[in-house]
Order: C-alpha cells, then sequence, then structure tokens
C-alpha cells in the first residue's frame, strides 16, 4: 500500500483511532520502545525516591519550581 494510500485511509479513522495510530507510528521512530523506556523511568525514579528517603536528595517545593519554570519561559 502507498503513503497516499494509508494517508486517505487514516483519515477515515475516529479521532481516538487517529491517536492512538500516531503514538503507535511513532514509537516505530524510536530505538527504544516504550515498554522498555517506562521500565527505565520506574527504575529511575524509584532510585531517586530512595536516595530522598536516605536524605541524599533534597526537594523543591512546586511554588519554586513553578516560579523557575515562569522565568526559563520568558
Amino acid at each position: 500500500m502507498l503513503a497516499s494510500e494509508l494517508e486517505k485511509a487514516a483519515r477515515t479513522l475516529s479521532t481516538k483511532e487517529r491517536a492512538r495510530l500516531v503514538e503507535v507510528l511513532l514509537e516505530s521512530l524510536q530505538d527504544t520502545p516504550e515498554a522498555e523506556m517506562a521500565t527505565a523511568w520506574n527504575r529511575e525514579i524509584e532510585a531517586r525516591l530512595h536516595a530522598y528517603e536516605r536524605g541524599e536528595l533534597e526537594s523543591l517545593s512546586a511554588e519554586s519550581v513553578f516560579a523557575q519554570a515562569r522565568r526559563l519561559g520568558r
């Protein structure tokens, strides 16, 4: 099937179906599958949480994070 035919067929899909198709196509362009990335992020989150609980990491208030984001967004 040609790309133009795929595009025409995709336009007949519902918004939800097109969004899912976009996700699948974007994932196919990545070197690391989404499931592997999710696993890696979960490991990183756990490691940071444990480091915080051991007192090795400081936390920032939401107020200071958003203030910094506003400054960077200018």
